[in-house]
């Protein structure tokens, strides 16, 4: 997916979101907003948004010197996950199909993102995705192809939904490898993270190497890649990962929530809705213009 206007605003509120949970100084705030509107004229239109965000926030980096100015969020995100953790596992064993219901919550846990949607109500959400219908719904062929599958290659998102992707990996009931950002970037899973949720239980957790709010091939780890060119089946959580990997031609899965109107109009979706898609349908559509 490239970058679009609309995706520009959305960097500068990023940007002013993280710097202001790590600084008070406001004229400290608005040296990284001028650093920001500096990087503009420079941004590719043809790259990911996931490219420009981690140089955004490299420059929220570079001027706190706070690596993880998101660690207390993260670990609230996941504390709060795993108190709803028994719940979630009892709705699945009850379910009459579980492997959907695993799957349904699993995106549940895609709503855990303070990059695109820091005003989420966990909870509340979590029933409501579960209720609704996924609006582009390849579960069908998920179920065929992980049948099928000798090998899972699982890619994480953000930390608090790493405690839903280990419901989901129990519920598949067999060892995959579960790959993480590279290093902190907004909320999203890193290995300490994912180890946190208790995924190390029932994964081979693995580093991608890469510094970007997505799986920016060039810039993952030959670990990573391998496991990404010989996976029978690969599992994608949320919008930045497909970003990253819309045009790849692999047996992906994307399981996400639309949290922004450019992601919503990519996939032909309204903002909100769910969406469980395999790769050879997104490569199906063609870019939409803002």
């Amino acid at each position: 997916m490239r970058t679009y206007l609309d995706c520009i605003p959305c960097f500068f509120r990023q940007a002013l979101f993280a710097a202001r949970l790590v600084l008070k100084d406001e004229s400290r705030i608005k040296g990284i907003m001028d650093e920001v509107g500096r990087l503009l004229p420079h941004i590719p239109m043809d790259s990911s948004p996931p490219e420009t965000g981690r140089q955004v926030y490299k420059i929220v980096h570079q001027a706190t010197g706070i690596q993880d100015p998101f660690k207390a969020l993260k670990d609230e995100s996941i504390h709060r996950a795993l108190r709803l953790y028994p719940d979630m596992k009892r709705m699945v064993l009850e379910a009459d199909d579980p492997m959907e219901m695993a799957v349904r919550l699993a995106i549940a846990g895609n709503i855990i993102d303070f990059g695109a949607n820091p005003g989420f109500q966990l909870e509340q959400d979590v029933k409501e995705i579960i209720a609704a219908e996924p609006v582009i719904n390849d579960y069908p062929l998920f179920s065929k192809m992980l049948d099928e599958a000798q090998t899972v290659f699982f890619l994480g998102d953000n930390a608090g939904e790493t405690v839903f992707d280990k419901l989901l990996i129990e519920t598949i009931g067999r060892r995959v490898v579960y790959a993480v950002r590279g290093e902190p970037i907004i909320n999203d899973a890193t290995v300490e993270d994912a180890r946190k949720s208790g995924l190390d239980e029932v994964a081979e957790i693995i580093s991608s190497g890469c510094d970007a709010p997505g799986f920016i091939l060039e810039r993952c780890s030959k670990e990573f890649r391998h496991h990404f060119e010989t996976a029978d089946l690969i599992i994608s959580k949320g919008q930045g990962n497909r970003e990253s990997l819309s045009s790849e031609r692999r047996p992906i899965f994307f399981l996400l929530k639309a949290k922004c109107s450019v992601v919503a109009k990519e996939l032909g979706v309204t903002t909100g809705d769910t969406v469980i898609q395999y790769a050879s349908s997104a490569n199906e559509n063609h870019p939409k213009e803002h």
